[in-house]
């Protein structure tokens, strides 16, 4: 039985099982989706909204994005006759339109006549009324000097949570309502804003439809998850009792994307170690996305220092469709920024779509299939070091084990850096030349996929099994990988 940390959680996987019964009969029309809301919200009292005809408003919009429609829209156009390649979408009947001022004087202001949060307001926003101060939001430019220099802690810093989540500064205020929105030229499509709303207002577009048609249809469909797959099912679920799910479901196998993380280590390490002969003075990871166009967006002057090597999801595809030219390869894993890495042009048709783990749980359950209650198939494509791509560090913990067993002669000085804070002052510090390393292992979701916007279930319950799954590996090194020597032979990992 699933069992869901959040209400929202379960709302989400609720409508996209009955998206996903749909596509299995091949009635993914407006006529069928404004039906939806009344299958899930079926009685007249409201449980998470101000009345039912909000929820099932929200539960409208959801069944659009998961149909892989254009939410907001009435004429339910698909997103492909947009020519829309954003991947994070927000859900306008359910954002809050939290409010906006994001410093406010609160109760604790003693009025003292120093008045320091005067004195420091760069706009003069900050005035005395009835002896204590108070801002005046016209004025404010939200640059936090008087909440630093209060005594009293008086002022306080309320910012909405998917604006203060975004890296990158794309998340804005619509000043007609007040609703988020997204300005698409700065997204780098992390989820960060999705993970971030309580109200459950951002959300991925969806490929749950073309997969399931896929599947239906017969056709050869292989499955390509990410190492942080262990424990996404479950505490009592294998990743062997997964891909017996997955086949049983229809697909023509399930591979492991630590087997292309082995591949690419060792092509990132003989990249890297090229690029410092060469005299480069560093090189960032190119395996996370989010982390590739933080970069791009952000710090253009160091695009050129991104690896050129494909990530391991586009190198496992590679090397199943170098086997199988019929194969569909769909990626599973907790990531929305992979949903946009497949759409980069120098990149389209390598992978075909990209599920979430939570897209994942929704069509196993809607074809009726519980992994824990499959067979524990073997599952022993990847080494303990391509597993250890799930988690901050284990790239790095890769590269130095290939670079040792090698016998490579050369300085290897990693900075592991996951999460807007700490990848921003490693990028900072590249850029003026200050960077304590020569090596940048970034990761956009916090300690690394394993804290990816969706996942099934939380990192501080799957990152224990997720270290376990890799010691698990019977591949205790990169080069052990017998695989490398003949599913990746002559390979191109080139980006």
């Amino acid at each position: 039985m699933i069992t869901f940390e959040t209400q929202l959680k379960k709302l989400k996987h609720l409508v996209l099982k009955e998206v996903i019964t749909l596509a299995k009969e091949d009635k993914v029309v407006k006529e069928e989706l404004e039906k939806i809301p009344y299958s899930i919200i079926s009685g007249s009292k409201a449980e998470y909204r101000c009345c039912v005809y909000k929820e099932r408003a929200v539960v409208y919009e959801r069944a659009q994005i998961a149909s892989g429609f254009k939410p907001n829209d009435n004429t339910t156009k698909p997103l492909e006759a947009f020519e829309d390649d954003q991947i994070i979408h927000v859900i306008e009947a359910a954002c809050d339109s939290c409010p906006i001022e994001r410093y406010t004087v609160t109760e604790a202001c003693r009025g003292c006549l120093q008045h320091k949060c005067m004195e420091v307001c760069p706009a003069k926003a900050v005035v005395r009324v009835d002896g204590k101060a108070f801002i005046n939001h016209d004025l404010c430019k939200e640059c936090g000097m008087c909440k630093k220099v209060c005594p009293y802690n008086a002022i306080a810093e309320v910012a909405r949570p998917c604006k203060k989540a975004c890296p990158t500064a794309a998340l804005d205020i619509k000043p007609e309502d007040k609703r988020a929105m997204i300005k698409k030229e700065d997204c780098i499509q992390c989820g960060a804003c999705m993970a971030a709303c309580p109200f459950g207002a951002i959300s991925d577009r969806s490929y749950v439809v073309p997969v399931t048609k896929a599947l239906v249809e017969g056709k050869k469909v292989y499955a390509v998850v990410a190492p942080a797959i262990a424990g996404q099912f479950g505490p009592k679920v294998s990743v062997g009792q997964v891909k017996a799910a997955l086949k049983k479901a229809g697909f023509a196998d399930m591979l492991e994307a630590a087997c292309g993380a082995d591949a690419v280590t060792v092509h990132e390490s003989n990249e890297f170690v090229e690029r410092m002969e060469k005299g480069d003075k560093y090189m960032t990871n190119s395996c996370c996305p989010g982390f590739l166009s933080y970069i791009e967006k952000k710090f253009p002057t160091e695009a050129e220092k991104i690896s050129g090597t494909v990530s391991p999801m586009i190198a496992t595809a590679r090397a199943i469709k170098k086997a199988d030219p019929e194969a569909v390869v769909i990626f599973a894993g907790p990531c929305t920024a992979k949903k946009s890495e497949i759409l980069r042009p120098s990149l389209k048709g390598e992978v075909d779509y990209t599920l979430t783990f939570e897209e994942v749980a929704a069509l196993l359950d809607a074809f009726d299939l519980d992994p824990e209650a499959c067979e524990n198939v073997v599952v022993d494509d990847g080494s303990m070091f391509g597993r250890g791509f799930a988690q901050l560090g284990g790239l790095t913990a890769a590269v130095e084990n290939y670079i040792q067993d090698k016998g490579i002669d050369i300085q290897f000085k990693p900075v592991k850096a996951s999460g807007t804070e700490e990848i921003k002052k490693a990028m900072t510090m590249a850029k003026v030349g200050k960077l304590d390393g020569n090596f940048i292992e970034g990761m956009m979701c916090e300690g690394g996929c394993v804290g990816g916007p969706a996942a099934a279930v939380s990192q501080m319950k799957s990152k224990v099994q997720v270290a376990k799954f890799s010691k698990e590996s019977p591949k205790k090194a990169v080069i052990a990988n017998e695989k490398l020597a003949t599913d990746y032979e002559n390979l191109d990992l080139e980006r």
